[in-house]
């Protein structure tokens, strides 16, 4: 009965899991691609790679002096810029780029009925104070382990879209039922882990 019992709870919270994470899909929290964790964008989104809060001034600065950038564009250039390792959520974007635009760091302007950013003298003035500043997108702080899982990531992808394009129905069929099973166990490794940590206290 305690084996049960376990299971139902390790189940429930596989489910819980597997919720959020479509919670976050739908509502933009997570940067997914079209085709979802695995065939589109990168999985990790805001969660992977934060940065102090001065980190996403400096980058916000740096790269409006490049040239006038939308927030959009901004968390882009950030991602790209990072490897993947490093992408602002809207929700440290647009308060960051609202407090520069008050501190005259920054003006909003519209181009092409687009409302973007452009540096003012006084931001450009700022970051010449400190020419020498490595930007924080080049900050090498990625483990090892997370390297590994992003390269699995990839690998993954390739294998699964050669099934898509060069299989029959059964091994398309056969494969999503593989995905899906992966994707349960790596639910039930957080799960799991929340249930040690049950147990420990």
């Amino acid at each position: 009965m305690m084996m049960a019992g376990g299971g139902r709870r390790r189940h429930a919270r596989i489910d819980k899991l597997e919720r959020m994470a479509a919670l976050r899909h739908l509502t933009g929290d997570v940067p997914y691609g079209p085709g979802g964790p695995v065939f589109g964008g990168p999985p990790f989104g805001g969660g992977r790679g934060r940065r102090r809060r001065g980190d996403v001034r400096t980058a916000l600065l740096l790269l409006i002096a490049e040239e006038p950038r939308n927030g959009y564009q901004l968390m882009q250039t950030i991602e790209d810029r990072s490897g993947g390792r490093w992408r602002p959520s809207p929700g440290s974007i647009y308060p960051t780029l609202a407090q520069l635009e008050d501190e005259g760091l920054i003006r909003a302007t519209e181009r092409e009925g687009t409302k973007v950013f452009e540096i003012t003298d006084t931001g450009r003035k700022r970051l010449d104070e400190h020419p020498e500043r490595t930007p924080p997108w080049a900050y090498d702080d990625e483990p090892e382990a997370f390297a590994d899982l992003k390269a699995q990531i990839k690998q993954l992808h390739v294998a699964a879209m050669q099934v898509a394009h060069a299989g029959n129905d059964d091994q398309i069929a056969a494969a999503a039922h593989t995905l899906a099973e992966a994707r349960r166990n790596i639910y039930r490794i957080l799960a799991e882990e929340d249930e040690a940590t049950e147990s420990d206290a």
